[in-house]
Order: structure tokens, then sequence, then C-alpha cells
């Protein structure tokens, strides 16, 4: 390596290989079709600039398959923040623990109910629940708080739960209230009744 770096003793740090130059006859392997095959999409120029997924004009693997919709938090457990927890029922409590003991995440592993505890822990209502434990969990259901405190257990929450809010209907449009109508309306005042002409009988001539 030269003390000093210039252009004229400038070389990159491995050779490069040459390009395969194809199309130059059949004794370089690559002549005649230069490895693109006889006719069709692919042989052409450009035809290597397909967007991934192109299948030709067909209907693409991707627009075929089946689609799992859902998009947002309340589409469970598909949505962008999707949450999942391990359930465990208070029936397993009662099997696997003895009265006065603590539950918790890692003795739940120790146990054998869980894998590991990467995932939330919530209990769950199913079944009976005799022994007074101490629980610590990340969520648990109405059913099984009623039954661990039942049993004169505690309960301890890893994660607060979120207040939930109910959600708003649209509320019908009120009526508009109508103008009260005038009590008494004025009547137009009636024309005098014109009088009939009376009918004066003729003058008797006299002498007949």
């Amino acid at each position: 390596m030269p003390k000093q770096l210039n252009l004229s003793n400038l070389a990159p740090a491995q050779p490069r290989e040459d390009r395969k130059r194809v199309g130059r006859g059949p004794g370089s392997g690559k002549g005649r079709y230069a490895g693109r095959g006889i006719k069709g999409q692919k042989s052409r120029a450009g035809s290597h600039k397909m967007r991934a997924g192109f299948e030709g004009g067909q209907n693409p693997l991707y627009m075929r398959l089946g689609k799992l919709r859902g998009g947002s938090a309340d589409a469970m457990p598909v949505g962008p923040h999707r949450t999942s927890t391990a359930p465990v029922n208070v029936a397993t409590l009662e099997e696997r623990f003895d009265a006065g003991a603590e539950v918790t995440p890692d003795s739940l592993v120790e146990k054998g109910v869980l894998k590991n505890t990467k995932t939330d822990v919530k209990i769950l209502g199913n079944g009976e629940l005799k022994k007074k434990l101490s629980v610590t969990a990340h969520a648990v259901s109405a059913s099984a708080r009623e039954k661990i405190e039942a049993a004169g257990g505690s309960i301890t929450l890893l994660r607060e739960p979120k207040p939930r809010f109910p959600k708003r209907r649209a509320q019908p449009a009120r009526p508009v209230a109508e103008e009260p109508e005038e009590a008494a309306e004025e009547t137009p005042e009636e024309a005098p009744a014109e009088e009939a002409p009376s009918e004066e009988a003729p003058p008797e001539e006299e002498g007949s």
C-alpha cells in the first residue's frame, strides 16, 4: 500500500471481474440467443423491469388469495395495535398451587402452565377456586375476580386497564318547534245584506 494515495496509484481493493459479453458467437457459450431463449416477453429489451408479483397480466397470487380484513385497533387480532394474552383459568390455579401461594407469571412458568413470560397473562373464571391465593397478572376477568376475592385472595394488576368509553350513537334530529298560531284570528266583517226590491202591484184602471 503506498504511503500517499493519488489518482495515479488508486485501485479497487479487489479486482473487478469483467461482465460476460453475450451474443458473441456460439464458441462463447452465450451466443445466438444470448441466454434469453427463443421469443417471448422475457427475450425482449426492458422485460426485466416488471414489478414484483407481476404474472404477465393474469390475476396475481396476492389477488387470488383471501384477505384477512381489519385495520383498526378494534379489529382483533389483526389490527395494527393488536394485543394477545395467555389465558389461565382459576381451575388451573386450584390444581397447581397450594393455599396461600403467590401466583405470578414467573411462578406459572415454573409450574409448567406457561412456556415463557413474553405474553401477558389474563386470569379467567372457568372452574372453581377454594384456595386463598395472591394473584399477580396483567388482566383479570370479572368472574375470576369474584371467585378469587370470595376465597379470600387478593389481586394485583401489572397493567392498569384502559377506560372504555361508550360509543356515541347518532341521535335523531329533533323536530323544529312550530310557532304557536294566533289564538284569535281576525274574521272578515260580513257585508250588510242588500235589501231585495219590493214588487209593487200595478195601478188598477178606472172603469172597465
